[in-house]
């Protein structure tokens, strides 16, 4: 009997913490091209066992053509929760069926979403971030330079982004996917997010590797020299070895080591308790 009490309290624990998928738009989103599933955003919401108050809002990476759901979706979304933040994985439009600002208003209707809905979720309303990687990056620094009134993140992680669609450093795939095959020069500037940095860009904590030949590392230091000009806290940890799109990197002893740089930042931040396992 005891065996059974122990087994139905933990498949109902097992239920509890199963994580929920919603739609941004359950009326259809605003210039969907369709019914399928990929003309349907939606949110992922992962809610931390025992919650500290701060969110964040994941954007998985993919080129502006896929989605990383996994290694930059999931297991960043379990991490988070592994010491009480709350993730929300965002899967977004993509191209070259949808272009900008397609993308932007997915992750400006999620971050809204986390916000108003905050009491019920057991989230603070001043501590919700974006995080993004890869193409994600490039979204999560839009949406941290280009917000409105009420969608600003309090705090902003790009790993390895796509940042500079103006330098050498572009990665070309993404921007032809978000911007089409003969953009807008004036929209390449605008969406080229280390030329849109300013002093209400919310404080960042960065991560790249020197070994990235997918998106060149000096995407980073153009971001954070840009931050550190504005006057914004930020944090940047390039290590020499590793591929693009490592993710947690769990597998590696080396790279495993960043997202305790970014634990460890978040708890200087103030946006974690300190001594957080």
């Amino acid at each position: 009997m005891r065996a059974l009490i122990l087994c139905i309290t933990f498949t109902a624990a097992a239920i509890a913490q199963t994580p929920k998928t919603e739609l941004l738009w359950p009326d259809g989103a605003p210039g969907a091209l369709g019914t399928a599933d990929s003309d349907k955003p939606s949110l992922t919401f992962w809610m931390a066992e025992k919650p500290n108050g701060a969110a964040v809002l994941v954007c998985p990476g993919g080129g502006y053509g896929a989605l990383a759901m996994d290694h930059e979706g999931k297991q960043v979304a379990e991490w988070f929760n592994s010491f009480g933040v709350s993730a929300f994985v965002l899967k977004y439009r993509l191209g070259p069926r949808y272009h900008h600002p397609v993308m932007l208003d997915d992750a400006r209707r999620a971050i809204t979403i986390i916000r108003t809905r905050a009491r019920e979720l057991n989230v603070d309303p001043n501590k919700i971030g974006v995080m993004g990687f890869s193409a994600g990056g490039h979204l999560a620094s839009t949406l941290s330079t280009h917000f409105q009134e009420g969608e600003r993140p309090d705090f902003s992680i790009l790993v390895y982004p796509v940042i500079s669609f103006t330098t050498i450093y572009t990665h070309s795939g993404s921007m032809r996917n978000l911007l089409g095959n003969s953009p807008d020069p004036a929209l390449v500037w605008n969406l080229s997010n280390e030329l849109m940095v300013t002093a209400q860009t919310p404080p960042t904590f960065l991560f790249h590797t020197s070994g990235d030949t997918g998106v060149p590392p000096e995407n980073s230091v153009l971001y954070y020299l840009a931050l550190r000009k504005a006057g914004v806290p930020a944090e940047m940890h390039i290590y020499q070895e590793g591929r693009h799109g490592v993710g947690l990197a769990p597998t590696d002893p080396v790279l495993s080591t960043w997202p305790a740089r970014l634990k460890d930042w978040m708890m200087v931040r103030g946006l974690i308790p300190a001594g957080s396992k």
